[in-house]
């Protein structure tokens, strides 16, 4: 049976558990008219049955789903030959990779003779009983744990209470993954840079002006450079957010201060969705968007100016960054300027100020830290954006403060270097886990700015 099967029918028998746990309620005290016999509410005794239905199977799925695949490749080598068996371990995992093949009926690498045949419908075998097996265990679990629960029930039983211990705890595991997800990223990331800075210097990596990281194969190889100088990456990333904010920040905070403060509720209605539909187009989008339309009128006009503007530039991927994270700004100082307490324009209207004066020098100061949050916000958007950059800005890693010149970014190069058949010991592929530390690193340091920021303004404005 397939895990979708699986997961359907126990939903199904959930769902059943948990109108079974109600009505036993119920019955315990002779109907719905002597709930108040009960110690918590029909619902909960019948979400009590319901979890105990769910979990513990939907734990035993889960484990099972990792372990399976482990589990039947090590029966399947044990039914191979001695001499299958003596491979190294590369080739045993490509005799695996082609015994599973061969089983579910995909190409594989050489011609099948009878022991591979023979090994393809021992695997077959191995996880048709593993289905069968699960869906016993699976269901048998459910069951069981169900029944013991709906036992349970009685008129003294604490059910609210243990519904919500078990909903505690399973917040808590949740936040826990979360937390260790994270921190495994960044280890997996900072444990591959750290293998790139035994290759290359961190002094060449963080100060070095040139930026060619292909490496040699042969010694006679032509053209291979390895330079992995960062500061044109750092330096395009700078100067195409700094492009893309200086057109974001004043439309998308002037948009949501009209849209806040000075736009009727039909026009705010109409306009605030609509402005927000920028956020749902796909990155790809615009930069089709910014190669097709407004990198060539850059170009065109700046040819008609008398001045050189390359066909892909910096100016032309800010631009159009600027516009997709416009929403991002002007949605985030809208809710910080709606959430300054109306006493405040209420005291400075009825002192006599104007409504631009009381904007100037009430609201925009107290709603300062929700919108320094989201200008830093859309600083880390524009940091991490890649397509836009590659459609155009380029790959060209120019040491340039020029915004009409072609550039590239540090997620760009991240792409490049891990696009195609690459070797994971080589400083060219572990250039990228470097990069993507970098970046990690001063997003970090956005966020720490932005909470500096958020509590020391707050302090003055609670």
């Amino acid at each position: 049976m397939q895990n979708t099967s699986l997961l359907i029918i126990l939903i199904g028998m959930t769902a059943f558990a948990y109108f079974a746990g109600r009505s036993r309620s119920l019955a315990i005290v002779g109907g719905p008219a002597r709930t108040t016999r009960l110690h918590s509410l029909p619902g909960y005794y019948g979400y009590f049955t319901a979890i105990w239905c769910l979990l513990p199977a939907l734990g035993l799925l889960l484990a099972w789903i990792l372990l399976e695949p482990r589990v039947i490749a090590a029966l399947t080598v044990q039914g191979l030959s001695d001499t299958q068996r003596s491979m190294s371990a590369g080739e045993l995992n490509l005799l695996l990779n082609n015994i599973q093949n061969l089983a579910l009926g995909d190409a594989i690498s050489g011609t099948a003779d009878e022991s591979l045949q023979a090994a393809a419908d021992r695997f077959t075998q191995l996880t048709k009983q593993s289905r069968q097996l699960l869906a016993v265990l699976v269901f048998g679990l459910s069951g069981l744990a169900a029944f013991f629960a709906w036992r349970r029930i009685h008129p003294d039983f604490r059910a609210r209470n243990s519904v919500e211990n078990i909903t505690r705890l399973l917040l808590l595991a949740a936040s826990t993954i979360a937390i260790f997800t994270t921190v495994g990223i960044v280890l997996s990331v900072l444990f591959e840079a750290l293998r790139f800075f035994q290759k290359v210097p961190a002094t060449e990596f963080l100060f070095g002006l040139n930026w060619s990281p292909q490496t040699a194969i042969r010694a006679d190889q032509v053209g291979s450079s390895g330079s992995f100088g960062a500061v044109p990456l750092f330096t395009g990333t700078l100067l195409i957010t700094a492009v893309a904010m200086v057109f974001a920040t004043p439309v998308g905070l002037l948009t949501a201060i009209y849209l806040s403060e000075y736009a009727s509720k039909t026009v705010r209605s109409v306009a605030k969705p609509l402005l927000e539909i920028l956020a749902g187009i796909p990155t790809v989008v615009y930069g089709f968007f910014a190669a097709l339309t407004v990198a060539p009128w850059i170009r065109n006009t700046g040819e008609a100016a008398g001045l050189s503007v390359s066909s892909e530039s910096a100016l032309a991927a800010g631009l159009v960054m600027g516009i997709m994270i416009i929403p991002l700004v002007s949605s985030l100082s809208d809710d910080a300027i709606n959430a300054v307490p109306t006493a405040m324009r209420d005291g400075a209207l009825g002192l006599g100020s104007t409504r631009s004066e009381t904007m100037r020098k009430v609201i925009l100061p107290a709603a300062l830290p929700g919108i320094v949050g989201g200008i830093l916000l859309a600083v880390s958007r524009a940091i991490g954006e890649t397509m836009i950059v590659v459609m155009a800005a380029g790959l060209a890693a120019n040491l340039t403060a020029n915004p009409f010149e072609a550039v590239t970014t540090v997620t760009v190069q991240i792409v490049t270097l891990l696009v195609g058949d690459q070797e994971f010991d080589s400083a060219k592929t572990l250039a990228a886990f470097a990069l993507g530390l970098m970046l990690f690193v001063v997003t970090l340091l956005l966020n720490v700015l932005g909470l500096y920021v958020v509590r020391k303004y707050r302090e003055q404005y609670d």
